[in-house]
């Protein structure tokens, strides 16, 4: 009876023990496959932040070319514009575009076939070659340019156009791809074609450099899905790969980062083998990448960070900006010979805009401008145009004189190559004398008994060249007639469908005689309603001075 019991005992131990054994197996196999799966997903979090990491990184310092390349060609736009009617000056517009921007191998100012009935086909080349800067024509039989892809395609579109990579033989003779921007002539015909080539080379380096992981690659696709960077023999070797992707903003081309899964999920895989021996190390690893994920989203924390910090900054440079500039209308309320209204509207957090007025010995002393470019480097020659304006002008009494000063000041100090289009009037309050130049600016509008624009002789824009002359101009305002001075953001205003406001759209709200401040109620008002939900493309700004002077005795007696 004992020995039953014995046996019994020893039996529902042994039971207990491999039932233990069985629970403690199922409970380390569960927790070794809670582990792998909780690792793999982990794994992949930090594969996927380390790929989108990268191809952003990648992606930026494309763009960084890509706007230095596009700011180059914009920048020199007007400029080539302007030497339309000297042919024999376009070739030094293409070798400056070279020379000043170490992105661009090569340029051209390709005129449209006909434009200049001298010279059918004119297109002056200039690109690197060895440690110099080199002249061609691309206007050969061989070359064919009305045919290239990067001068029809700019014409076609009518905007900036980033051309399919292409070996350019005949011109640069490299790997390379090409902005081109049509350029408009005063009558705004298509005359030209202004082009900056880009090599490739940069770009193979830099996608090569995407080595997150050891057997990863990159791919760069063209907007027609043709390679333009790749590897010389696939790593993904039959075996599954992950894929990310990102696109580079106005070029069309894609960036791919191909990572084989072996590549990501291969540690895992083998602690998944070895787990009894490993599963130390595996938690170990989890820790790890655990660890790293807390990084990265700390790394990203401290660059929203950073991005809310530039915001602020720019909100604090836009009240700066907009301090620097009248704003407390109207600004002369003890006069009753004189209606003036002014606004500024900034296309981003700062601008380029600019406009002054102040009234000295009885003259109105008035400005406007407009800076080339956008952003934070237009709003720091903004503020440098606006102080010149007030130093120069408190010591000048022409307007010719004060645009003279500026532009020797400017052009000493214009290393960016950056430009200003501007207006300066003086007009004297008691007789009604408005003595103006204008560089490059778009003439004001005249309100008298007709409604047309000032005759203007345009001059070059402030900061193109020092040592430009300056021609002066004049006219008599009477009563009630007024000046509406206004930038290219009002006129070039795009809906949609992309068209323009225009001059007869300024016109028609000007057709109606209102107050100086209704005036620019109403400009406002129809340029908002005609652009309609299309983001504001530029800055948009706008003055408005009404000429009201008592009548003098004489011109009672006169009419009695």
């Amino acid at each position: 009876m004992q020995v039953a019991s014995l046996k019994s005992v020893i039996k529902q131990s042994a039971s207990a023990g491999l039932l233990l054994i069985i629970v403690a197996a199922l409970t380390l196999e569960a927790t070794a496959v809670i582990q792998y799966i909780f690792s793999k997903k982990g794994i992949r979090e930090e594969a996927t932040l380390r790929a989108e990491g990268e191809l952003e990184t990648t992606r930026v310092q494309i763009m960084d070319v890509v706007n230095q390349t596009e700011a180059a060609v914009r920048n020199n736009e007007k400029i080539a514009a302007w030497c339309l009617n000297l042919p024999d000056s376009l070739p030094m517009v293409a070798r400056l575009m070279v020379e000043d921007n170490p992105v661009v191998a090569g340029s051209t100012v390709a005129l449209v076939p006909g434009y200049n009935k001298k010279l059918p086909l004119y297109a002056p080349y200039a690109c690197r070659e060895g440690d110099g800067i080199v002249l061609k024509s691309l206007a050969t039989e061989e070359y064919d340019y009305p045919s290239q892809e990067w001068f029809t395609q700019p014409l076609e579109l009518g905007e900036g156009y980033w051309s399919e990579p292409y070996i350019d033989e005949g011109g640069g003779n490299i790997l390379m791809t090409t902005f081109s921007v049509p350029v408009l002539d005063a009558g705004g015909r298509m005359a030209a074609v202004l082009t900056a080539d880009v090599s490739l080379e940069w770009l193979s380096e830099l996608v090569n450099g995407m080595q997150v992981y050891e057997n990863a690659y990159g791919i760069i696709l063209s907007r027609e899905g043709k390679v333009m960077v790749g590897p010389e023999e696939s790593a993904e070797k039959g075996g599954k790969v992950q894929e990310y992707h990102t696109r580079v903003d106005r070029t069309g081309w894609s960036i791919s980062l191909v990572i084989p899964e072996e590549e990501i999920y291969g540690g895992i895989r083998r602690v998944g083998l070895m787990v009894k021996i490993l599963q130390l190390l595996g938690i170990g690893m989890l820790i790890l990448i655990l660890r790293a994920v807390a990084k990265n989203q700390l790394k990203y924390k401290q660059i929203n960070e950073s991005n809310e910090r530039m915001e602020r900054e720019l909100q604090i440079g836009r009240n700066i900006q907009m301090s620097m500039i009248p704003h407390i209308f109207p600004p002369f309320p003890n006069r009753d010979d004189l209606d003036m209204a002014a606004c500024l509207v900034p296309a981003k957090e700062v601008g380029g805009d600019l406009f002054d007025f102040y009234i000295r010995d009885e003259k109105l002393y008035f400005c406007i401008g407009d800076v080339s470019g956008k952003g934070v480097p237009a709003s720091l020659v903004m503020a440098v145009t606006r102080s010149l304006f007030r130093t120069v002008s408190a010591q000048q009494h022409s307007p010719e004189r004060i645009v003279t000063a500026m532009n020797e000041a400017m052009s000493d100090m214009n290393e960016s190559n950056m430009f200003v289009t501007f207006f300066c009037g003086i007009l004297d309050m008691e007789t009604g004398h408005l003595r103006y130049c204008n560089a490059g600016h778009n003439a004001p509008i005249i309100l008298t008994d007709r409604i047309e624009p000032l005759n203007c002789v345009p001059n070059l824009p402030l900061g193109i060249m020092a040592g430009m002359p300056f021609q002066e101009q004049e006219t008599d305002l009477a009563y009630d007639d007024a000046l509406f001075l206004y930038t290219d953001g009002v006129t070039e205003a795009e809906n949609k469908n992309k068209e323009l406001f225009g001059d007869e759209g300024v016109r028609a709200v000007l057709h109606t005689r209102r107050s100086a401040q209704e005036h620019l109620e109403a400009m406002e008002k129809a340029v908002h309603d005609f652009v309609g939900e299309a983001l504001q493309s530029d800055d948009i700004t706008m003055l408005f001075i009404h000429y009201l002077p008592k009548p003098s005795a004489s011109s009672f007696s006169s009419t009695v």
